[in-house]
C-alpha cells in the first residue's frame, strides 16, 4: 500500500480547504493513512511529519504496521490528550480541524481545554473519506480476493439452506466456513431471511426456521486484509409460483440495468434510477424501499452512497455495491447484490456468481 502518497494527498487536501493541522481519530481513516489497525490510536496531521499517536498496549503493533508517519507512546495520558499537546506545541496559531463525525462531546471538550485559544479548532469537512473513495491497485485486489472468497463460501451456504434448519444455524455454518478459509471477520452480521421474514430488507438470521416453501434472503461478506466484500443473492425453497418467478425476474432486471449504468461520469442517482424505473415499470417501485447501493473497502459502508437524487459522479476505481430488492410483507422480499469496480469504459463483477433463480 501506498501510504506516504496517501498522506502526501491528505496534506493537500488540508491545505486546499484552508486548515493547518488535522487530527485523524477514525480507525478507517487512520488504517487507510499508515497501516496501524489498532483500537487507540490517533494520528497527527501538521508539523514536520505526521506521527501515530497510541498507548504502550500497542507498541509492538504499530512498530510492525505503522508506514510513512513517527510512532509516539502516550505515557499517563490518553493518546488524544498527546497528539493535542503535540500539535499545539507544533502550530502554536491557526485552525486545528478534528473529524467531528467521529468525536465525541467529552473528548472535543478535552481538545478544548488542551489547545491554547490561539488555535482553533474546527470541524474538519470528510477530506480522507473522499481520498478513500477511489480504490488504487492494491485495495481492488484485496477487495477482490475477499469477493472471490466470499463466492467461493455461498456454494457451501446452499448446502446449508434446507426446509427446518434455523436461520442462525445457517449463518453459523457460513461463518465458521469462512474463518476456516481465512477470514478475519464478517463484514457485518450476516443475512438470512427466510419466507415471510425475506421481507425484511436486514432480516438478520434468526432462531426463525426456513419453511417448505418461500424466498431466503442471503446477505453476507468477509474481510480479508481489512477489506470488505458484499454480496446477496436469494434461494427459493420448493416450486415457486408464477407470482414469486415474477417478483425475481423483475429484480434481477433491475439489478442487470443498474449494473450497465455503471460507467465513469455517470452520477450514483443514475445507475439508483435505472434499477428503480424497472421496478416501478413491474409495478413494485413501493416495495424498494433502500437505496441502490453504497460503496465499500475498509468499512462496509462508505462513499459514494448509491441512492436517489445522488450527484456523486462515478469515477474509474470507485468499488460500490449494486443491490436492489423488493420486499411484499407477509409474502416475501428479493434482493441481488454484486460488488462491482468502476473500470474506464464500466465497471467489473467482482462477485462472479449465477443470479438465476435456485431452487432447493
Amino acid at each position: 500500500m501506498d501510504y506516504r502518497g496517501r498522506l502526501l494527498r491528505a496534506r493537500n487536501a488540508l491545505e486546499q480547504s484552508r486548515l493547518d493541522a488535522l487530527l485523524i481519530t477514525h480507525p478507517a481513516n487512520i488504517r487507510y493513512l499508515c497501516g496501524f489497525s489498532g483500537s487507540a490510536g490517533v494520528l497527527a496531521l501538521g508539523g514536520a511529519a505526521p506521527v501515530l499517536f497510541t498507548d504502550g498496549r500497542y507498541t509492538e503493533q504499530a512498530r510492525g504496521e505503522v508506514r510513512g508517519a513517527r510512532i509516539k507512546i502516550a505515557k499517563g495520558k490518553s493518546a488524544l490528550l498527546a497528539a493535542a499537546e503535540w500539535l499545539a506545541a507544533q502550530c502554536r496559531r491557526g485552525r486545528l480541524a478534528i473529524e467531528s463525525a467521529h468525536m465525541t462531546v467529552a473528548d472535543r471538550a478535552v481538545l478544548g481545554k488542551a489547545i491554547p485559544r490561539s488555535l482553533r479548532l474546527k470541524d474538519a469537512p470528510p477530506l480522507i473519506e473522499r481520498l478513500r473513495m477511489i480504490k488504487d491497485a492494491d485495495e481492488v485486489a484485496q477487495i477482490r480476493a475477499a469477493c472471490r472468497l466470499g463466492v467461493k463460501l455461498f456454494s457451501q451456504l446452499r448446502q446449508a439452506v434446507r426446509p427446518g434448519t434455523a436461520e442462525a444455524e445457517i449463518a453459523g455454518k457460513l461463518e465458521f466456513a469462512a474463518r476456516r478459509a481465512g477470514a478475519e471477520h464478517m463484514s457485518f452480521p450476516t443475512i438470512i431471511a427466510s419466507g415471510p421474514r425475506s421481507a425484511l430488507p436486514h432480516g438478520r438470521a434468526s432462531a426463525a426456521r426456513v419453511p417448505a416453501r418461500g424466498f431466503v434472503v442471503c446477505d453476507f461478506g468477509v474481510i480479508l486484509a481489512g477489506y470488505c466484500s458484499d454480496m446477496t443473492r436469494t434461494l427459493h425453497v420448493g416450486r415457486p409460483q408464477a407470482g414469486a418467478r415474477r417478483l425475481y425476474e423483475a429484480v434481477h432486471d433491475a439489478q442487470q440495468a443498474a449494473i450497465e449504468a455503471v460507467k465513469p461520469g455517470s452520477t450514483v442517482g443514475e445507475v439508483d434510477l435505472a434499477a428503480r424505473k424497472l421496478l416501478h415499470k413491474h409495478g413494485l417501485g413501493k416495495f424498494f424501499t433502500h437505496s441502490t447501493g453504497h460503496g465499500l473497502g475498509l468499512e462496509i459502508h462508505e462513499a459514494p452512497r448509491v441512492a436517489a437524487g445522488q450527484k456523486e459522479l462515478l469515477q474509474a476505481g470507485m468499488v460500490i455495491t449494486v443491490e436492489p430488492g423488493a420486499y411484499v410483507p407477509g409474502k416475501g422480499g428479493v434482493r441481488i447484490e454484486d460488488t462491482v469496480v468502476v473500470t474506464d469504459s464500466g465497471c467489473e463483477v467482482l462477485t462472479p456468481c449465477s443470479k438465476e433463480l435456485i431452487t432447493l
